[in-house]
């Protein structure tokens, strides 16, 4: 190697040149550090464990035969096909009221910490006064809030009911006031070719819809990420809208907060509350491991119409119900399933309404309740010839009805039959609908969340 430096005498060449040599080995040993110059990926990654979930149990990737395995008298669902979905957590029962007043609380709190001063910007692009983005302050959980202290009380007066509207002058929270925005990325739309990124032109030449179905250019990654906003709160007087001529004043008043019922399942719960309880979820999680410095998991969801079935099957191929059989009783006579086993008998099964979950055995996957007590939502859109068209990988059909879409396009299934209804829907092929923006008082759900790393 021959190295010119001009106006250097001969021993300052040398050391420049010898220098030069040493900066170039250690350039080159830095480039080779830690492989010796082969392929063995990026250091320090740590080995994968995968822990089992609270509550939640593991439903293994398989195949099964999906759609009726008996007489369908609705007539609602396609000849049966052969379908595979991967492994998947499952929570062992339906959410209960408990679990589901955990979320409420939360979003209770986290506005009364923004109220007394707290900022909190949720907002995505926040930037600072030149325009430089910044990180949004978060909630300080460590504040404690004393909800009987008066000052509190004085601070917070905007979350409770006004002097007008409160019974005997009692200070209550405005439950109108719960709402929660939360935000997803609507991988659906980011997906189609027409709107990925040119990198000739550096530049999108797609739209996109957003939540409220407006056409808008895709400007960058914030174009696919949606944001909504929902009232958490349960429709507790679903008790009484859904039933005439009924004396159900107590379960409306009662169901949602009475101790007694803390381990009930939550009903009165829209499928968009539902959806809107997996992603709070999913947050609150990842918070928590984050502050350990572990690594986030999985989103929690509501599960697709083929991986409800595929686990309300509990590993039986081609059975009327979770437990296997033919029949919805033991051959005591003791019932299988909290439903409406004859006219007007709801307490020959143990239940008037609903019952503590996990009240009857659990099927081969050790799901509670897949049958009866409350039906569940999904994430699945409704559509009669779903099966025709749907894949036979992860079979899923959705779509994010939008605010003018009629009624027909907000439609979302529903499994797993309830409390109220005849044996017929507790079956694990059957399927059925309610429409997205109702609660019923024998509806609830329970999440899900994908698993890999690992073989099942």
């Amino acid at each position: 190697m021959k190295i010119f430096v001009p106006h250097m005498n001969n021993n300052m060449r040398r050391l420049f040149f010898f220098g030069s040599v040493i900066a170039i080995v250690l350039s080159l040993s830095s480039c080779n550090r830690g492989g010796n110059g082969e392929l063995v990926g990026v250091g320090k990654r740590g080995k994968y464990f995968e822990p089992v979930p609270f509550g939640m149990t593991m439903v293994p990737r398989g195949s099964f035969t999906m759609g009726p395995s008996d007489q369908d008298i609705s007539h609602s669902t396609p000849p049966s096909r052969t379908v595979s979905v991967d492994a998947f957590w499952m929570d062992e029962t339906e959410i209960t009221n408990n679990e589901y007043r955990q979320f409420v609380y939360w979003v209770r709190d986290s506005i009364a910490r923004r109220m007394l001063g707290v900022q909190f910007d949720e907002f995505l692009n926040t930037e600072d006064r030149d325009g430089n983005p910044i990180d949004p302050p978060t909630l300080n959980w460590n504040e404690r809030i004393d909800w009987s202290d008066p000052d509190y009380k004085e601070a917070l007066s905007g979350l409770y009911y006004a002097p007008k509207d409160r019974l005997f002058g009692k200070k209550e929270i405005d439950t109108r006031k719960l709402n929660y925005k939360y935000f997803w990325v609507d991988l659906k739309q980011a997906a189609k070719r027409a709107n990925a990124y040119d990198y000739k032109t550096q530049s999108y030449k797609g739209t996109v819809h957003d939540i409220d179905g407006k056409e808008v250019p895709i400007e960058g990654r914030s174009s696919f990420i949606m944001s909504d906003a929902v009232n958490v709160y349960p429709d507790t007087l679903v008790w009484i809208r859904d039933y005439t001529y009924s004396y159900n004043e107590p379960w409306a008043t009662m169901y949602f907060w009475h101790p007694g019922f803390d381990d009930y399942p939550v009903v009165g719960v829209n499928w968009k509350q539902a959806k809107a309880f997996c992603i709070w979820r999913t947050r609150y999680k990842n918070a928590a491991l984050a502050e350990q410095g572990e690594y986030a998991v999985q989103d929690y969801r509501l599960p697709s119409e083929a991986e409800w079935e595929y686990a309300a099957r509990g590993g039986l191929e081609n059975s009327m119900y979770p437990w296997g059989g033919y029949y919805t009783r033991t051959q005591e006579g003791c019932f299988l399933a909290n439903f409406k086993p004859m006219r007007g008998n709801y307490i020959d099964d143990k239940g008037l309404t609903t019952v503590k979950v996990g009240t009857y055995d659990p099927n081969g996957y050790g799901l509670y309740d897949m049958a009866g007590n409350v039906a569940e939502w999904t994430i699945t859109a409704y559509d009669e010839a779903e099966y025709n068209f749907i894949n036979d990988f992860n079979p899923n059909y959705e779509y994010n009805a939008l605010p003018d879409d009629p009624p027909a396009m907000k439609r979302k299934v529903i499994r797993g039959g309830s409390w109220k209804d005849i044996s017929y829907f507790l079956q694990v092929g059957t399927r059925t609908y309610e429409y997205q923006d109702t609660a019923k008082s024998y509806i609830g759900f329970r999440c899900v969340r994908s698993s890999f790393g690992d073989e099942f």
